[in-house]
C-alpha cells in the first residue's frame, strides 16, 4: 500500500457520512445501554456503519451488502422467512376461544389508513403515502414487503423508522394507556375460562385463513401464506424439528441478515433529507393512532358488554407480538396485582398480527391498482 493511500477514506468523508455514522452509533449504543430491540437496532445500525464508510463500496451491487440486499429484500425473501419464524411462535388459541377479540386487533389497523390521510395531504404521492402508512402495522417484516414493492427509495427510513418505534413501545404506549382509561378501568377484571380449542381447529385455522384472504386480496397472500405456514408446522405436531428450526434458526438468521441490509441503505444521500423527518413524525402519528383507537374501541366494549373487558387489551391490538401484549398485562398489574389480564391481551394481540398482514395486503392489492401501468 503507497502512503499516499493510508488516509485516502478520511480524506473522501463527507459531513453526510460524518452524520449517519454517528446515527449507527447511535442505534448500537440504544441496543447495547438501552436494551431498544436489541436483535434489530445492533445489527441495523452496524449495517449503517459499514454502507457510510468511505470508498468501501460496501452497499454497492458489487458489494456483500449489495447481494443481500438484492437476494433477500429485493425479492422480499427476509421479510418472509422471518413470518414463517413468527407464525411458528404464536399460539391462536386465545383468539379461536375468544373470536371477539379479533374486533381490537381491526381496530389497531386505524393508524394505516389515518396515516396514509395525512401523507397524502403532507404532499406524498399515493405510493409513499401507503409505504409511510404501514408503519401504523407496528410490523417491520410488513413494512418492508409493501414498501419494497411501492417506494423503494423510501425502504430505508421507512424501515428504520417501524423497527425503532417498535422498540420504544415501552415508552410510547403506557401514557397513553394511563391518559385513556381510568384506574377503576384498568383494575377491571377478565375471567379466563374459555372454551376448549380442540387440535383439529387449531390445524384448520391457518388452512382457512390462507385460503380465505388469498381469494379475497391476492397481494396479501405471500405474507399470510408464510405466517399461517410457520403456524401449521407448529400446530401440526408432526415436524417439531421444523418447527423449532423456524422458531429458531430461520428467524434468528432471517433477522440478522434483513436488519444488516437494511442499516446498508442508511446511506446519507437517502437518508439525510426532510421526507425522512417528515416519516418519523408520520410513524409516531400512526402508532399513537394505532393505540388510542385501540383503547377506545375497547372502552367500547367494556361498556357494551357492562365492565366485563378490561379496555387496555384494546392497547395489544397492534402487530407487535408478544411485547404488546405483555406491556398491557403489566398495566393492568400495576393498577391491582391480582389482575390478570395476559391470555385476554395475547388474544388481542395475535389478532392484531393478523389485522396488520390483511390490512398491509388490501393496502398495496388497491393502491398497485391504481397506480399507472
Amino acid at each position: 500500500m503507497a502512503p499516499a493511500d493510508l488516509f485516502t477514506g478520511l480524506a473522501a468523508l463527507s459531513w453526510g457520512q460524518v452524520v449517519m455514522l454517528l446515527v449507527g452509533l447511535g442505534l448500537i449504543g440504544l441496543a447495547v445501554t438501552k436494551e431498544y430491540e436489541p436483535v434489530l437496532l445492533l445489527p441495523i445500525g452496524f449495517g449503517c456503519l459499514l454502507a457510510n464508510l468511505p470508498l468501501a463500496g460496501l452497499a454497492d451491487g458489487e458489494g456483500f451488502l449489495g447481494a443481500l440486499y438484492t437476494a433477500g429484500v429485493k425479492t422480499e425473501l427476509f421479510p418472509l422467512l422471518i413470518f414463517v419464524g413468527v407464525g411458528a411462535m404464536i399460539d391462536f388459541s386465545p383468539l379461536l376461544a375468544q373470536p371477539a377479540l379479533a374486533l381490537l386487533g381491526a381496530a389497531g389497523q386505524f393508524g394505516i389508513f389515518g396515516t396514509l390521510l395525512l401523507a397524502t395531504l403532507l404532499g406524498f404521492p399515493l405510493n409513499e403515502a401507503a409505504s409511510i402508512g404501514v408503519i401504523g402495522a407496528i410490523d417491520g417484516p410488513t413494512a418492508i414487503f409493501v414498501a419494497t414493492q411501492l417506494t423503494p427509495r423510501l425502504l430505508a427510513p421507512i424501515a428504520v423508522t417501524a423497527y425503532a418505534y417498535m422498540s420504544l413501545i415501552p415508552i410510547i404506549q403506557p401514557p397513553l394507556m394511563r391518559l385513556l382509561t381510568t384506574p377503576a378501568e384498568r383494575r377491571i377484571h377478565m375471567e379466563y375460562a374459555p372454551r376448549p380449542v380442540s387440535k383439529h381447529a387449531r390445524v384448520l385455522f391457518p388452512l382457512v385463513v390462507t385460503l380465505l384472504v388469498s381469494l379475497l386480496a391476492p397481494a396479501a397472500a405471500p405474507l399470510i401464506g408464510m405466517l399461517m405456514l410457520g403456524n401449521l408446522l407448529r400446530e401440526s405436531g408432526v415436524v417439531e424439528r421444523l418447527s423449532k428450526a423456524a422458531q429458531n434458526e430461520l428467524i434468528n438468521i432471517s433477522t440478522l441478515l434483513l436488519a444488516l441490509t437494511i442499516g446498508s441503505t442508511m446511506s446519507a444521500a437517502s437518508f439525510l433529507n426532510w421526507d425522512t423527518l417528515k416519516i418519523l413524525a408520520l410513524g409516531l402519528f400512526a402508532f399513537a393512532l394505532d393505540t388510542v383507537a385501540g383503547l377506545l374501541f375497547g372502552k367500547l366494549m367494556a361498556v357494551v358488554t357492562r365492565g366485563r373487558i378490561n379496555p387496555l387489551i384494546g392497547a395489544a391490538g397492534i402487530s407487535a407480538f408478544p411485547m404488546a401484549g405483555r406491556l398491557a398485562a403489566r398495566t393492568a398489574q400495576e393498577a391491582d396485582p391480582q389482575n390478570f389480564i395476559l391470555m385476554h391481551a395475547m388474544g388481542a394481540n395475535t389478532a392484531g398480527q393478523l389485522g396488520s398482514v390483511i390490512a398491509g395486503g388490501l393496502l398495496l392489492a388497491l393502491v398497485l391498482r391504481w397506480l399507472p401501468a
